[in-house]
């Protein structure tokens, strides 16, 4: 009998919108207000619930913690998922993310909405 072979799945591409947390704990008590980082990331998978499946390992897989110098104990914890998108032929090459939003006359509030390139932070961190 022939030997069946099965086709490996096509994958997409897609992004996730992954939220942190760092918590820091001091004498047991953890502090309220965190520090937080918003990660987006970008892979392959066969559909969008095993695209959620690896973004929350990926998350997961991010965590650590450490003593800090004052000797509290730091936890960058992994919160969720914000936004899971399909990147599909909609998306231009290289774009990594997109939120479609309705804004009120955003050209003519430019100045107001974009901030000056100096306040972009890869420019604001490296000059």
């Amino acid at each position: 009998m022939p030997k069946k072979t099965t086709k490996p799945a096509a994958t997409s591409l897609y992004s996730a919108r992954l939220l942190f947390q760092f918590r820091v704990v001091v004498d047991g008590e953890a502090n309220k207000r965190r520090l937080c980082e918003d990660r987006i990331i970008t892979f392959t998978e066969t559909h969008a619930r095993a695209a959620l499946r690896e973004a929350k390992k990926r998350g997961r897989a991010a965590q650590f913690n450490f003593k800090n110098g004052n000797g509290g104990s730091v936890y960058f914890e992994f919160v969720g998922v914000l936004d899971l998108l399909h990147l599909g032929s909609e998306c231009s090459q290289g774009e990594v993310w997109y939120d479609i939003i309705q804004r009120l006359t955003p050209m003519e509030r430019r100045a107001t909405l974009i901030p000056p390139e100096s306040e972009l932070n890869a420019i604001r961190l490296n000059e």
